[in-house]
């Protein structure tokens, strides 16, 4: 499978006169594999350390009502009412607690940040303190000298309880509200095209800042295609190649400099005459692509025909006849797969595209009984990176780039790169200026005016 597979093999087939054939297309539907990623168990420690303090958390509790039980039973007094109803408290608390943990810490990695979050840290240090400052406690004055209130030990632990509710309620705003309120904009340019967005972010770290930032660009920015950006170097080259220089007055030391600031001199006297050519390759570009495009439109829809034809064909089947949508997809592709061939390749866009992905979204297209149109917008226009293959971004690695430690939070003028293998983005923050707004009043009778006629007024 290679990206040719629209201008290899051509046949006569009952589909159309100018098409593949349906053996050559045999092969299609295998999912293309994409790189394996190798195992990392570092990604997965903050996960672990998470569970471990999570368990620590929940035993603690339930090991202060039941050490007292098993160590010194019968000297303890006897739980009444008001101890029953502490139980019942502290179950239910131990549930909420839970069920709160495992919403707000117990989730899928999405990225490896190069440095340790400074507040789940924090969070979790606090949280560390308190049930060794409790377990302190419950050593030097309970288990020493064997307390025989019970309901004070139930009373303990449920205080522990309400303490760990109130770090949960910490960590809340801490890792999910504080920074909801915008404050910065942010400015992100890659460096190949210049394809610019902007953001508004809370009060995060820099290393934080740039998940969001990614987040944001695997769906915000169009994929990108480094076969664009060749057209700019191959005119750029062809013009110095095109030049020769001749030394008449011998080699010298000093010649490849001579030579180079020769070429650099003819470049700028060619440079008045370089934009006329520039617009007509430009301008045949174009007429290209409509060409193309205008054979591909008109493909497509006669595929779509020849598939509603089949539709009814299959109402009068019987039962068990059916073509399914793959091979439908399959039935109807040799008639388009040329003029979409040439327009990716046209446009530079067929190493985005393989007979694999195009099969897949043509059987959906069918499947939800979707127009050409539909099914021509994903090849029209380019869309996101997400739309595209996994293997393109879903191993992508990442390298953060900044002057400032990226554990400190963003500030006003804060810059920052993102690279990755094929380009880079640009990320400059300014803060959101202070707004500040004033009333002014408006008397309801101040818009009214009294209109007063007269005899001769012609009203």
């Amino acid at each position: 499978m290679d990206d040719n597979w629209g201008e290899t093999t051509t046949a006569v087939t009952g589909t159309s006169d100018h098409s593949l054939s349906q053996e050559d297309l045999a092969g299609f539907g295998k999912e293309t594999e994409g790189p394996v990623e190798k195992l990392n168990c570092v990604r997965f420690l903050p996960l672990v350390l998470t569970l471990v303090l999570g368990l620590l958390v929940l035993v603690t509790p339930l090991a202060f009502l039941v050490l007292p039980q098993l160590v010194w039973p019968e000297r303890l007094q006897a739980c009444g009412t008001a101890c029953e109803g502490l139980f019942l408290s502290l179950a239910f608390k131990l549930l909420i607690l839970l069920l709160a943990g495992w919403a707000l810490f117990v989730r899928p990695v999405r990225a490896s940040l190069p440095r340790i979050a400074v507040f789940r840290a924090l969070l979790g240090l606090l949280t560390l303190l308190l049930l060794l400052s409790y377990w302190l406690f419950f050593g030097v004055r309970i288990l020493d000298s064997q307390d025989e209130n019970y309901q004070g030990i139930v009373q303990f632990a449920v205080s522990l309880v309400d303490a760990l509710l109130f770090i949960h309620y910490l960590a809340v705003v801490l890792l999910e509200i504080r920074h909801l309120q915008p404050y910065f904009s942010v400015c992100v340019v890659r460096s190949t095209d210049g394809e610019t967005r902007h953001y508004n972010l809370g009060q995060l770290s820099i290393q934080r800042a740039a998940l969001e930032i990614l987040e944001h660009y695997y769906k915000d920015f169009t994929i990108h295609n480094p076969a664009l950006l060749t057209a700019a170097k191959t005119r750029a080259a062809k013009h110095l190649a095109g030049l020769k220089v001749y030394n008449v007055d011998g080699a010298g030391s000093d010649a490849a400099t001579s030579q180079s600031r020769a070429k650099i001199a003819a470049a700028a006297r060619q440079r008045d005459t370089s934009h006329n050519e520039l617009y007509y390759e430009e301008a045949e570009h174009d007429r290209r692509v409509r060409k193309r495009r205008a054979r591909l439109v008109v493909a497509v829809e006669e595929a779509f025909t020849h598939v509603r034809r089949l539709k009814e064909e299959e109402i009068k089947k019987p039962p068990g006849d059916e073509m399914d949508p793959r091979e439908a997809a399959q039935a109807i592709f040799p008639s388009m797969a040329r003029a979409l061939q040439k327009y990716l390749r046209t446009t530079r866009q067929q190493h985005c595209h393989s007979m694999d992905s195009i099969q897949a979204h043509l059987a959906f297209c069918i499947t939800n009984n979707m127009t050409p149109k539909a099914f021509l917008e994903s090849y029209l226009n380019a869309g996101p990176t997400l739309q595209y293959g996994r293997e393109g971004w879903q191993a992508r690695q990442w390298t953060l780039v900044s002057e400032a430690s990226v554990t400190s939070p963003l500030r006003h003028g804060t810059e920052f790169h993102l690279k990755s293998s094929d380009f880079c983005l640009v990320v400059t923050s300014k803060s959101i200026p202070h707004l500040k707004l004033s009333e002014e009043y408006v008397h309801p009778k101040s818009h009214k005016f009294v209109l007063q006629l007269q005899s001769e007024t012609s009203v």
